[in-house]
């Protein structure tokens, strides 16, 4: 495992017909090739936050218009509470005021939220346009960026209307994560560390032994998380593209986080941060079925305290924590479906009885 590897690096997402690279590497927003290589058409609009636009957006115009494209831009406004129909409805807005045909190709350009926003609008806008994806958060790169995923939440449910629409690249240009703060590079670690729970023991044993490093956003390891990261999730979107099965695992820690999200109401606690107190009460209930030991669990809050993330879980009352965890697409005739540890590296997915459930909300709420 070379943590020094900087050079970019391309991997593929391959699923026939659909196949797409993933880029990853340094300065990739400056290479007009790369970035004009995946737009067939000459229209192009972008898709951004308040946040993101004013560090990127101009660089990226300014690259295409280079190109030749004729360039159309949308600024939503930033957080996770944005993730919702009136930010589409405005994204639909720009592109029927400004008549954008169906060659145009949308580029999103922002994290997770506009990931799944951009691809959403893409996968319905006249019922299907091109589009790429250009991550600018951690947690974009490793994780919400691979895999055709999009959608919105809803005040019931996060992430529960949507569509798989995969996208024609994804550029994830590492010099982005300069500017992002503290707090959104830990909670994109917490994707990072979940790929090694559920997949790769050896990966989770780099991630322990490299936690400094990956905090004080150290280029090599950031790197070689991102490119390990996407190998796997593409691996797992190739065996199952819409989650009729394996695909489930990659939302280890998404049902309690989830559940914290809109509990607490979007926007209160990241996707990441929610995610990462998720995995390690995921791990408590694993390791009170008996699939992990005690200190296999143990291992896994103190990665996720090293990595900056709450493993303390709020309050929500053991009712609404119930009801919460049951509006999750995994669960099948009211039953609410866990990914388990069994044992670190291998996953199970499956109901659990409410009483050990309840313990290890006791045990884990604060």
């Amino acid at each position: 495992m070379n943590a020094q590897q900087t050079s970019p690096i391309t991997l593929n997402v391959d699923l026939g017909d659909r196949s797409y690279p993933i880029s990853i590497g340094q300065s990739l927003l400056s290479d007009a090739a790369l970035v004009t290589r995946h737009i067939a058409g000459k229209r192009v609009a972008v898709v951004t936050n308040t946040t993101v636009g004013p560090l990127y957006l101009d660089r990226l115009v300014e690259l295409l218009k280079g190109a030749g494209k004729q360039v159309t831009t949308v600024v939503l406004p930033d957080g996770e509470e944005e993730k919702n129909w009136a930010s589409l409805m405005r994204v639909f807005d720009v592109l029927l005021e400004e008549k954008c045909d169906r060659k145009t190709t949308l580029v999103a350009l922002g994290g997770g939220v506009i990931g799944d926003m951009t691809g959403f609008a893409a996968a319905t806008y006249m019922r299907g346009v091109p589009f790429v994806q250009v991550p600018t958060t951690l947690l974009a790169q490793v994780d919400s960026s691979v895999g055709g995923k999009t959608g919105i939440n809803h005040p019931l449910g996060k992430n529960m209307i949507g569509a798989f629409y995969q996208p024609q690249a994804v550029i994830a240009d590492t010099s982005t994560l300069d500017t992002l703060p503290d707090r959104e590079l830990s909670a994109g670690l917490a994707e990072v560390i979940k790929h090694g729970a559920i997949i790769d023991p050896a990966f989770f044993d780099w991630i322990e032994s490299n936690i400094g490093k990956l905090v004080g956003r150290d280029p090599g390891a950031l790197s070689y998380a991102i490119q390990r990261s996407c190998e796997i999730k593409a691996d797992v979107v190739r065996q199952d593209e819409r989650e009729g099965g394996l695909r489930a695992i990659l939302n280890f820690g998404h049902t309690f986080g989830h559940a914290i999200e809109a509990g607490l109401g979007y926007g209160d606690w990241l996707h990441g941060e929610a995610v990462g107190c998720g995995m390690v009460m995921a791990a408590d209930l694993s390791h009170r079925l008996g699939f992990i030991d005690a200190a296999t669990a143990a291992r896994l809050n103190a990665l996720v305290k090293a990595a900056n993330l709450p493993a303390d879980a709020p309050d929500l009352g053991v009712e609404r924590w119930l009801e919460l965890m049951q509006v999750d697409k995994k669960n099948e005739g009211g039953q609410i479906k866990f990914i388990l540890l069994k044992p670190l590296g291998t996953s199970v997915i499956m109901p659990v009885p409410q009483d050990v459930l309840l313990e290890t909300l006791k045990a884990c709420v604060r």
